[in-house]
């Protein structure tokens, strides 16, 4: 199967988005299962949203400032896992389904690691917050993102047979149809 200029584009596209989640979960990983010294520590926090009402009771700068560094810390990913994924005609609620379960396993994963690192405190208010965080990325970007890609794609194949280029490999890694199956007529059907 031939590679068009397109098909290589993809994956050199995809090959940046796996890079930059890598750095981007290596920083989380850095920035939440490190340990803390830290003079004293809250008990962990099971219940829902009891720590979002203490953060809003601490007045509205400071529960800002809370709140959003939890909804910011994996947002990206609501961005990098459709990247990395590379598909580009997906239905936008299989994508959005997709990309918030996998946010919030690695928000998950994170909040179990901490069980175990001095200083960091589980909180499952972040696993909400975090999880939120990568839905909110995921609709505010990638559908704008997916169809400007498929606009231009949708330009790109309707030049190419004007100036007789045949052959394209699109993101789904099928060749465009290049006409019906050539037929032998002297061979029989079998009975």
């Amino acid at each position: 199967m031939r590679q068009g200029s397109g098909g290589q584009a993809v994956i050199r596209f995809r090959a940046v988005g796996v890079s930059l989640l890598l750095a981007h979960l290596l920083l989380v990983g850095w920035l939440t299962l490190r340990p803390l010294d830290v003079p004293w520590m809250t008990a962990a926090n099971l219940q829902p949203f009891a720590g979002i009402k203490a953060d809003l009771s601490l007045g509205p700068a400071t529960a800002a400032r809370r709140i959003g560094k939890e909804l910011l810390l994996l947002a990206p990913l609501g961005v990098l896992l459709p990247i990395a994924g590379g598909r580009l005609f997906v239905s936008p609620w299989a994508s959005l389904t997709r990309t918030v379960a996998a946010g919030a396993l690695i928000s998950l994963a994170i909040e179990l690691g901490q069980t175990g690192v001095p200083g960091q405190v589980v909180d499952v208010d972040s696993l909400i917050l975090n999880t939120v965080g990568v839905a909110l990325a995921h609709v505010l970007v990638v559908p704008a993102w997916r169809a400007r890609l498929r606009r231009r794609k949708q330009r790109r194949i309707r030049v190419l047979p004007a100036t007789g280029t045949t052959g394209t490999t699109g993101t789904t890694g099928h060749e465009a149809p290049q006409g019906s199956t050539p037929t032998i007529s002297r061979v029989g059907i079998a009975p």
